[in-house]
């Protein structure tokens, strides 16, 4: 069930200087997102090779069940901020008063569960998946920054024909590691409820804290993030996984001037 064991709060990347470990504590905010970037443009290449039935103003998966990171949150309160989108900061309020799933563990957290044979809380599953609160004509005004739960949500048939979303297998593979590479990255910070997170860092001051690495999350429903321990990959799926780990593990860090 599971590929390699990378170094507690390391992850090895390319550097121009060649390949290397790099402290995810060290990382300013800046350097997470041009890696953050460098994720989603992997994943973007693996997509482009699937055969989907997705397509322009399909929005029947876009859901207020989606989670996401806070290093996720924070990009798209910073695209939100700008004057043509600022209206839809002022959404959050009607959408916090809605049922929404609101996870118990994180992806990393669950695989280190399993792989200690630990028993894994369960998830209250049951609410109802009620349309993003962002979505304008079945379109996502912030579709260039949305996060990996949206951008992994895909299908090989029409979900509107099926009623869910069909999926390969090793598809479901990959965008698992993903979830954890990204958690990894901002393994200092949160993970939870899309509309949560973003109330969250709405205020100026809990970016500000996050962004010095001290967010005091109390009285929120916002889980702390764990760093990879384990990748969560079945045996059967390690040889496909592999050209994949690689580009990830290629990723250019970016170089501060001193």
């Amino acid at each position: 069930m599971y590929l390699r064991k990378p170094a507690r709060h390391l992850i090895s990347l390319g550097s121009a200087g060649g390949s290397a470990s790099y402290l995810i504590e060290l990382m300013d905010i800046e350097t997470k997102l041009e890696i953050l970037d460098q994720i989603y443009e992997i994943y973007d290449r693996f997509c482009a090779r699937l055969s989907v039935a997705c397509e322009r103003n399909c929005a029947i998966c876009c859901t207020g069940n989606v989670t996401l990171t806070t290093l996720e949150g924070y990009r798209m309160i910073e695209d939100m901020l700008q004057k043509d989108k600022a209206d839809l900061l002022g959404r959050l309020d009607g959408a916090a008063e809605t049922g929404r799933f609101q996870p118990k563990i994180t992806t990393n957290q669950l695989a280190d569960l399993c792989r200690q044979g630990k028993k894994v809380p369960e998830e209250d599953n049951g609410q109802a998946a009620t349309p993003c609160f962002f979505l304008e004509k079945d379109e996502c005004p912030l579709y260039t920054h949305r996060p990996f739960g949206c951008r992994c949500l895909m299908s090989r048939r029409k979900c509107d024909d099926t009623g869910y979303a069909d999926m390969d297998d090793f598809v479901l593979s990959v965008n698992t590691v993903f979830l954890q590479t990204i958690e990894h990255i901002d393994s200092d910070g949160f993970s939870g409820n899309l509309i949560d997170v973003l109330l969250f860092l709405r205020s100026k001051t809990h970016r500000q804290d996050y962004r010095s690495g001290r967010p005091d999350v109390t009285g929120t429903r916002l889980i702390p993030n764990r760093p990879m321990t384990i990748l969560f990959v079945p045996p059967e799926h390690q040889n496909r996984m592999a050209p994949i780990l690689q580009a990830v593990q290629a990723i250019q860090v970016p170089v501060k001037p001193s």
